[in-house]
């Protein structure tokens, strides 16, 4: 991948790469920052207001190569999974973590199991078009009746001549509004437990019903109770093996925990930013508030935590690019930053004080954005158990 092209002539880092990031990769960080303080961040507030970003977005991103960082080029991609992490970082530069999640529920979420298990003509039906930004993806998996226990899913697939005829709901979908196809775990056997679980490739059609859901946070994305009646669903869209669909889930897992971490520490930092610079211009008994001992403590608190969260996110990252298996560390890195982004958005809307209670300064909508993070992609309390039982216990 041509990064130095992509980063544009002269631009200039400005803190030395930390591994896997090499100096190419902080000049596309500047990049992306640029990109995205230009033409995400102004719309931020009539996006969230609206509860919907224009599906244009997604073009404008294919356009600039954003959507296809980490997938292979014969698919349209770069092939740079490193360079698809600052993205994702830098992607909390938008001002709305709704436009974030909407955009990575497609190009981190949904494509990644179709590049990975998709046969070629299921990478070229959905892959390619989704990389150029014409067809957009959504997964699939948790139901009202099951979040965290996957193994508890019902929505049934049952065989038919010629494929599968689906019926049960989802919930909780992002960007399962505007989806032109689901990836869509299903059972199709009887059998309890984690045997039995499949996914299919559910295009948007008769039977498949979608809406949108109201949240605390993340309103610029759209969050979807879907339904499925009798949806027919040929053979050509199982995706991967049939019944093996609880090892593609947990592939899947690591990715999207490491993109909520990459996430939460950009999150993090912008807020530092903006509170560090408000509390250097903000007044009170006759000087700057930061000038004040129990602010500059708690920035520095908010800049320790920040640090810590990116170093266990990194380390993490160079496993996973590396090959090895990083479960333990990428559970690690998300368990470490998710209840961390929601405290100091909480600290960095004290520091505001009643400015931070108010929509014109962008902290509340940071602080409700941020408590997503405890509960997707695994709660605390299933990645403690993950970590628990990596010790042994």
């Amino acid at each position: 991948m041509d990064l130095a092209a992509k980063a544009g002539a002269g631009s200039v880092a400005p803190r030395r790469p930390i591994p896997p990031f090499t100096a190419e990769h902080e000049e596309f960080r500047q990049t992306v920052r640029r990109f995205v303080q230009r033409e995400l961040r102004p719309h931020a507030r009539e996006w969230e207001e609206a509860r919907w970003f224009p599906t244009e977005v997604f073009g404008r991103l294919a356009e600039l190569g954003y959507i296809g960082l980490k997938f292979p080029p014969e698919y349209g991609g770069d092939g740079d999974t490193v360079a698809d992490a600052v993205f994702v970082e830098e992607l909390a530069w938008c001002g709305s973590g709704g436009l974030a999640a909407g955009i990575g529920a497609h190009s981190g979420i949904a494509l990644p199991p179709i590049s990975r298990f998709g046969t070629e003509e299921q990478k070229q039906r959905y892959l390619v078009p989704g990389i150029r930004g014409e067809k957009i993806a959504a997964l699939a998996i948790t139901e009202p009746d099951a979040g965290s226990d996957v193994a508890s899913i019902r929505t049934q697939a049952r065989r038919v001549d010629g494929g599968f005829v689906v019926n049960g709901s989802k919930t909780f979908i992002t960007g399962g509004v505007r989806a032109d196809v689901l990836v869509t775990a299903v059972k199709t056997t009887e059998s309890g437990g984690h045997r039995g679980l499949s996914f299919l490739l559910v295009e948007r059609g008769p039977g498949v019903g979608s809406s949108p859901l109201e949240k605390l946070g993340w309103h610029a994305s759209d969050t979807a109770l879907i339904t499925f009646d009798d949806v027919f669903v040929p053979e050509e869209n199982l995706l991967g093996e049939e019944n093996a669909g609880f090892y593609l889930i947990m592939a899947n897992f690591q990715w999207e925990r490491l993109l909520m971490a990459l996430g939460a520490v950009g999150a993090m930092q912008v807020a530092f930013e903006k509170t560090l610079s408000y509390a250097l211009e903000r007044t009170a008994f006759g000087r700057a508030i930061g000038r004040h001992q129990a602010i500059r403590h708690k920035l520095a608190e908010i800049a320790v935590t920040i640090e810590a969260g990116r170093d266990v996110t990194y380390a993490a990252l160079r496993r996973y690019v590396a090959g090895e298996d990083a479960v333990r560390e990428v559970t690690i890195a998300k368990l470490a930053t998710q209840r961390a982004a929601f405290e100091v958005m909480d600290q960095c809307l004290q520091i505001h004080g009643g400015n931070g209670y108010m929509v014109e300064y962008d902290i509340e909508r940071a602080a409700r954005d941020a408590r997503l993070g405890p509960i997707g992609g695994g709660t605390d309390e299933i990645m403690k158990e993950i970590v628990g039982r990596s010790l042994g216990l």
